[in-house]
């Protein structure tokens, strides 16, 4: 998301997550300060937050109890944080926040609780289900976004954000070209009963946190491409991965190979993370100089956009 931002002319002023590893990261690449912290503590986060006066607070709650890859159970706890960053957003009141999600907590009772409490804080709200692939990415990955301005319009953002999609989804040989040197790779299903053959010349599936070997024996599925032996498969490597997340060859990651798997795994797509800026960015634009004068917005002319990370 920050990356994303940054490269949409947003300034990030600051950032916080609560796993050192990810932290460790992030201050490799970025020159903002990041706090460890646990947003669950709403009044301390509340205060870190506040000291900066963001215009705008952007953040991707955990979704492991609403993802397939998941429980898919509410009470375990770390959807609870969902809520904490509804409280953060409305105690603060920033004039924009972006919510990023899986698809399916469109079926939770915790959305519809703080869309409710969104709404009751006088956001007008843009909810949306993004494929990835349609937005720079080349990747099948479908995430939902929630998008609030303070006293705007429902349902805003929606036009902008539809004229911006890709005519067609993105393919991993449209975005690296033939630089992996493969043409088929193996990425392990979450059961049998999926496929675990793809084509560079398809967008890839959703990258998990997970990265397994071709397991012995595998048997072909009946959705695997034909005539490609086992024997010439390989899953792609950790780096490969996160470049189907859009992250740049010059992105550093240190850390054992499973807190990597994770983080790019649990990341929103750097491209992804981009298109929804520039929708923001186009609307934050077309407003007109009264607007902008009653924000005390006047430097936002020169496009010095400011943000604030909220992971």
């Amino acid at each position: 998301m920050s990356r994303g931002f940054e490269d949409a002319g947003f300034e990030v002023l600051a950032s916080l997550d609560n796993w050192k590893p990810a932290i460790n990261v992030y201050k490799k690449n970025f020159k903002h300060p990041i706090y460890e912290q646990d947003l669950s503590n709403e009044a301390e986060s509340i205060a870190i937050v506040s000291k900066y006066a963001p215009q705008i607070i952007m953040g991707g709650p955990p979704c492991q109890d609403f993802s397939s890859a998941g429980k898919r159970d509410e009470t375990l706890g770390r959807a609870d944080l969902t809520y904490s960053f509804a409280n953060i957003v409305c105690a603060i009141r920033p004039q924009y926040f972006i919510m990023e999600n899986v698809d399916r907590i469109r079926k939770s009772a915790i959305l519809k609780t703080v869309t409710d409490q969104f709404e009751t804080a006088g956001y007008g709200l843009s909810a949306v289900i993004l494929d990835a692939s349609y937005c720079g990415v080349p990747q099948a990955r479908t995430r939902f976004f929630l998008i609030g301005e303070l006293g705007g319009e429902n349902n805003i953002f929606l036009p902008e954000l539809a004229s911006m999609l890709n005519k067609k989804p993105m393919t991993i040989r449209d975005y690296l070209g033939n630089s992996l040197d493969i043409e088929y790779y193996y990425r392990h299903p979450r059961n049998y009963s999926r496929r675990g053959v793809f084509s560079i010349d398809e967008p890839s599936p959703t990258v998990r946190g997970v990265n397994r070997p071709v397991p012995k024996g595998y048997s072909k599925h009946s959705g695997d491409p034909e005539n490609i032996p086992i024997s010439q498969l390989r899953p792609l490597t950790t780096i490969e991965r996160s470049y189907l997340q859009t992250f740049p060859k010059n992105f550093i990651f240190e850390g054992t190979k499973t807190n990597l798997e994770q983080m790019i795994g649990n990341a929103v797509p750097i491209n992804l993370a981009k298109f929804v800026a520039l929708a923001l960015k186009k609307h934050i634009e077309n407003a007109t100089l009264e607007e902008i004068q009653d924000l005390g917005w006047e430097k936002y002319i020169t496009g010095n956009y400011v943000d604030f990370e909220c992971v």
